[in-house]
């Protein structure tokens, strides 16, 4: 989250100094915070092998970890794929209100 707030920065800068680097940094974090995503969908899966769901079988899985818990990992990896894309159109809205006027 650290780095999409330094993209976030960046495109200000960008715009001040060097517009047409705006599209690009956008699109970095949009990219990014997806990759931030997966990452996070790699950590809950890591966790929830760790649990010992291939030994026991589903039901005890279930009993040991409820479901909520794991629809609440999978929210939180979220977190990063949204700020990606809030950060994506600002980068939008910096483009069209710095675009030239004819």
């Amino acid at each position: 989250m650290s780095v999409l707030t330094i993209l976030l920065v960046a495109i200000f800068f960008a715009a001040w100094k060097a517009p047409r680097w705006v599209k690009e940094i956008g699109l970095f974090a949009l990219a990014f915070g997806f990759l931030g995503q997966l990452l996070g969908v790699y950590q809950v899966l890591c966790v929830l092998r760790d649990v010992g769901f291939e030994q026991e079988g589903v039901a005890a899985f279930f009993q040991k970890v409820p479901l909520g818990v794991i629809f609440a990992g999978l929210k939180v990896t979220m977190n990063c794929f949204i700020y990606g894309v809030i950060i994506y159109l600002v980068s939008l809205i910096v483009r069209v209100v710095k675009k030239p006027r004819l």
